[in-house]
């Protein structure tokens, strides 16, 4: 049983181990308990045997059950508690101690636990989520990819999208939110407006979307207001839909949320911006570019910041669209 709860950009980048555990264990049955948010993220999974929401029916169910083995993947209270009353033969990850402390089950977790308490340990770190990962659940390093796969219906979705909106050319898509958790992690709004105006001017039979959820309807809104070329994809999109959207475009330019996480996964070109979390934990694939500024605070993990120009702040339209460039 893997569990996996954080945000769904999280939970969609450890899908990951999911072909190494079949490699590993080919008649494996895998279970996968995570919150309702990401239970889309799996549909067309082939590796997930049994998806199970983080909810009250699910804790009796699994209770009931006796696990080989266990992957606790969450540093956090509710996953290690998870974890720690389930009944397995082996348990990898984050367990919950009699006294009220997360702890690593096994010491290939040390390193991710002790990252998750210290800014300095994860400044640190050189390694991707991926490799980071792998070697907590004991398999073998491996460029496995994100499982993110649409089906028929959902292709048909961005088919006709396209139709309606006429797209043609070079399709770029700037996804202007960060979720919820690390609000410094968006970018600007006067720096994505800046990037339309250069490609508008510079990049010739072009057309760029403007992708977001919930949380960016007034960040777009104002975008388009400036820049009324651009095409608002909308924000009330499922998960399924936004994926389909973002499978439109050659490239996509994103902070460190799930939209990054989905290009990876449908393999785009990718232009990600970071601030306050760790660049060198993501891997690209061999698909795009990383931009972060240069300042000593940087990958702070901090939503507060009394910086005058923050991290995100320094990264220039120009970087930006240098970066779209080289990718072209």
């Amino acid at each position: 049983m893997v569990i996996k709860l954080d945000a769904p950009g999280d939970v969609l980048r450890t899908t990951g181990i999911l072909q190494g555990l079949k490699e590993k264990y080919p008649d494996s049955y895998i279970t996968w308990i995570t919150k309702d948010n990401s239970l889309e993220l799996f549909k067309n999974n082939p590796y997930v045997d049994c998806l199970l929401s983080a909810s009250a029916e699910s804790y009796l169910q699994i209770q009931l059950q006796k696990y080989d083995l266990v992957l606790s993947l969450d540093a956090s209270f509710l996953g290690s508690q998870i974890a720690t009353l389930v009944d397995a033969k082996e348990k990898l990850g984050f367990g919950y101690d009699s006294k009220g402390f997360v702890y690593p089950f096994n010491e290939e977790a040390r390193e991710w636990y002790e990252m998750g308490l210290f800014d300095d340990v994860k400044r640190k770190n050189k390694r991707t989520y991926q490799e980071i990962i792998l070697n907590i659940c004991r398999l073998k390093p491996s460029s496995y990819e994100i499982i993110f796969k649409l089906d028929e219906k959902e292709k048909k979705f961005a088919s006709d999208f396209s139709k309606r909106n006429n797209l043609s050319g070079l399709i770029i898509g700037l996804n202007t939110g960060a979720g919820g958790r690390w609000k410094n992690k968006k970018w600007t709004r006067e720096g994505f407006i800046g990037l339309i105006k250069l490609i508008e001017k510079n990049i010739e039979n072009s057309k760029i979307l403007l992708l977001g959820g919930p949380k960016e309807i007034e960040r777009n809104r104002q975008i388009k207001g400036i820049c009324p070329n651009v095409l608002d994809t909308g924000c009330d999109n499922t998960i399924r839909e936004f994926g389909a959207l973002i499978s439109l475009c050659d490239i996509v330019v994103t902070g460190d949320t799930l939209a990054l996480h989905i290009a990876i996964a449908l393999e785009k070109k990718i232009v990600a911006l970071f601030g306050p979390t760790s660049h060198n934990e993501i891997d690209l694939y061999n698909k795009g570019k990383k931009l972060h500024s240069e300042i000593d605070c940087f990958c702070c993990y901090k939503n507060d910041c009394n910086v005058s120009l923050n991290c995100m702040e320094l990264i220039k339209p120009e970087d930006v669209f240098y970066a779209i460039k080289s990718l072209i």
